[in-house]
């Protein structure tokens, strides 16, 4: 495999230093946080800012009405909060007062999935992805580590219009350039191949790497690529990758209806009907445990992105 871990950091870390380098260049970025500055990392933001910064306490709904009104403005806010509460909490309000006005808000949703971990499935929203997909207009980003995660809020200030942003709270592999500028809207091919592509989203990305490695010991060839924008969907670099390989495997931390696996099935079922396994979350809530242990019991693992690889390779 030649991508390495360069280090292990949890994604709201790069939200939260992409904000403050952000906010340094563009006097127009706020943020409002619902209660739960230090969670979402934006503590340096709020010190070195505090003109700019906006305690709205536990109010969610009001968070979100607030951000749509400092656009009328000029402002870029960006609002944070766990991914539950960004968006299960405050679906009305993103749809009425963000979606449907076309408003410059920035929704940043940390505690995203099962990686959520011991505080079980009352908070491990499985769900946010399809919501907001489903919205006209609305950009969707699950960004994969660290330096994606704080490339892609420098991207999203300088898009015009809404935009959900995805991450997490465990510390996870950081393998991408630092360097590496993000592009909404574009897949990145990770490793080239010609038996299966494997297109993966968040956390997912690095087990499809170590899957690739697995299955290439087999003498399987994957193809990975990640897929940080779900919405809009890169669907020329993925018609380019399956006329190749003729079949698919998505990963991603969400459930299967709604999220990256729904979104590549109906590009393929209008462009390019093909066998296509979802490693994803199968209609179930989650639970209390530890990431790792969730991951195993809800099939997100390596081994079962290798054992989706083999078995859509039987349907060729």
């Amino acid at each position: 495999m030649k991508y390495t871990i360069q280090n292990h950091k949890d994604t709201r870390s790069g939200f939260g230093d992409g904000l403050l380098e952000i906010a340094k260049e563009n006097e127009n970025i706020v943020g409002l946080c619902a209660d739960l500055t230090g969670s979402l990392k934006m503590n340096a933001f709020a010190d070195a800012f505090p003109e700019r910064f906006f305690q709205t306490g536990i109010s969610e709904a009001n968070m979100i009405g607030m951000a749509a009104g400092l656009t009328i403005g000029g402002l870029i806010p960006f609002t944070g909060t766990f991914a539950n509460f960004s968006t299960g909490r405050v679906y009305d309000q993103i749809r009425q007062s963000v979606a449907y006005s076309n408003k410059n808000v920035k929704i940043c949703a940390s505690h995203a999935g099962i990686t959520l971990g011991e505080d079980g499935a009352t908070h491990q929203i499985l769900e946010d992805v399809g919501m907001m997909r489903m919205l006209p207009g609305m950009t969707v980003i699950v960004p994969c580590d660290y330096n994606q995660t704080k490339a892609a809020v420098k991207a999203i200030a300088a898009h015009q219009g809404p935009v959900y942003l995805r991450f997490g709270r465990p510390k996870v592999p950081n393998f991408t350039s630092v360097d590496a500028p993000f592009e909404i809207g574009k897949a990145i091919k990770l490793i080239e191949g010609a038996d299966v592509s494997i297109i993966a989203t968040g956390h997912l990305v690095w087990k499809a790497l170590e899957a690739a490695e697995a299955l290439a010991k087999e003498n399987i060839h994957a193809e990975v690529i990640n897929i940080a924008t779900i919405k809009p969907l890169d669907e020329e670099a993925l018609i380019q990758s399956v006329r190749k390989t003729k079949c698919v495997v998505t990963a991603e931390e969400h459930q299967a209806n709604g999220g990256l696996g729904d979104a590549v099935a109906q590009m393929l079922a209008q462009k390019m009907p093909l066998p296509l396994e979802m490693v994803a979350i199968k209609d179930v809530f989650g639970e209390s445990g530890t990431a790792e242990e969730l991951m195993k019991k809800y099939g997100l693992d390596t081994t079962d992105i290798v054992k989706a690889a083999k078995n859509v390779l039987k349907r060729k």
